[in-house]
């Protein structure tokens, strides 16, 4: 899996529609997307999910008035349930050199596409990859996804993933669990439970893939995972945090605590006020990243983030951070809420990203659907 600051063919997006996703407070939404559109079309595609027609004729008016309308943009006409496409859309990969296509076809046979493919003894993997990868190409892992093990609502955004690995013409795989595990079945993992380096080292959560609570995949332990993001991910090298911030919905994201700017470089949130729910979840996240060592066995430079004040909304606290920006080419999108901090995360992030124009987005209003400019995004690699 490349780093997100990896050249793009293109940035995923889906065009809100469920107001119950932002209840009572939807009307600026669209325009929040216009801008977010608007800023990533000058640098790169825009593949844009509407649910129908009608939904296209909107956005494309929406779009239009908003100066975010040009040729960059390319709809989709899917049905959603959701707009997360992080969690809910494929994984876009990029084959290493030597692993290119050996068959005539390099592509997944229907017995294939339906059952996936096991990666997970190492003997296999150059193998499988050499039969599915075309010279040039890309993959694109599809993870089933169960909206966070906690609605109810998410059977056409189950089906998105396999139709953006269609539409970007990637070999889909299809994740398995273990071989010693006693029943294999599709792993389920949302991209913002993870964050990677692109050279070998993950970061992610014990709240939210070894809890209990909301849980995953029942009977995958931690030894479970890291085989499964080194055989399918590229990434035997695996950090793991504790615990996420108050108000996320999907029990300890890592993309609104840590996240990789280079390399050997990791941006991670602090809450100083020691009186607040996030100082002690924060302050041991941190501890375990002093701790950590890349997959070279180097230390990780780390860089402070303080975490914008408390919002809430109808008596509920939102998970702001402003570690949910979105790397993309020549451009960084920050979630910024009208707070004093704000100014500490633009200037921060100019300095790691000095090639790059860095692009605050107010998302006071955004963040009452409980995710921001990373939680609606996927990258798709050049």
């Amino acid at each position: 899996m490349p780093a997100e600051w990896e050249p793009h063919a293109a940035t995923w997006l889906a065009w809100p529609h469920n107001h119950d996703d932002w209840p009572g407070k939807f009307e600026p939404i669209p325009w929040v997307y216009a801008e977010i559109i608007r800023n990533l079309a000058r640098h790169e595609c825009v593949e844009l999910i509407v649910n129908n027609a009608r939904a296209q004729t909107q956005a494309r008016r929406l779009l239009q008035r908003a100066n975010a309308l040009t040729p960059n943009v390319h709809f989709h006409r899917w049905p959603t349930n959701r707009v997360w496409l992080r969690d809910s859309g494929c994984i876009f990969l990029t084959p290493q050199p030597g692993f290119a296509r050996s068959d005539s076809r390099g592509r997944l046979s229907p017995h294939e596409h339906r059952e996936g493919h096991d990666l997970s003894r190492a003997d296999q993997r150059p193998k499988k990859i050499r039969a599915l990868a075309p010279e040039g190409g890309s993959l694109a892992l599809k993870f089933r996804f169960n909206a966070w093990a906690k609605y109810p609502n998410w059977r056409h955004d189950e089906k998105i993933g396999t139709l953006m690995a269609k539409a970007a013409q990637a070999h889909e795989i299809r994740p398995i669990t273990n071989a010693a595990l006693p029943t294999r079945t599709r792993i389920v993992l949302e991209g913002g439970s993870i964050d990677v380096n692109g050279r070998g080292t993950l970061l992610t959560t014990e709240e939210c893939l070894l809890s209990k609570v909301q849980e995953r995949n029942p009977g995958m332990t931690r030894v479970h995972y890291e085989k499964a993001f080194a055989d399918y991910l590229g990434a035997p090298n695996v950090i793991w945090l504790g615990r996420g911030i108050a108000g996320d919905d999907t029990h300890g994201h890592v993309d609104d605590l840590a996240r990789f700017v280079s390399p050997d470089t990791v941006v991670t949130m602090v809450e100083p006020n020691s009186r607040d729910t996030n100082h002690g979840p924060l302050l041991a996240n941190l501890r375990r990243l002093q701790a950590a060592r890349d997959q070279h066995g180097k230390p990780l430079n780390i860089v402070e983030l303080p975490m914008p004040g408390p919002i809430v909304f109808e008596g509920q606290r939102l998970p702001a951070s402003y570690a949910n920006f979105y790397i993309a080419n020549g451009v960084v999108l920050v979630p910024v809420f009208n707070d004093p901090n704000d100014r500490i995360a633009l200037n921060t992030l100019t300095r790691l990203f000095p090639t790059r124009t860095i692009v605050p987005i107010y998302a006071g209003d955004l963040i009452w659907g409980l995710g921001t400019m990373h939680c609606m995004t996927q990258q798709q690699p050049a």
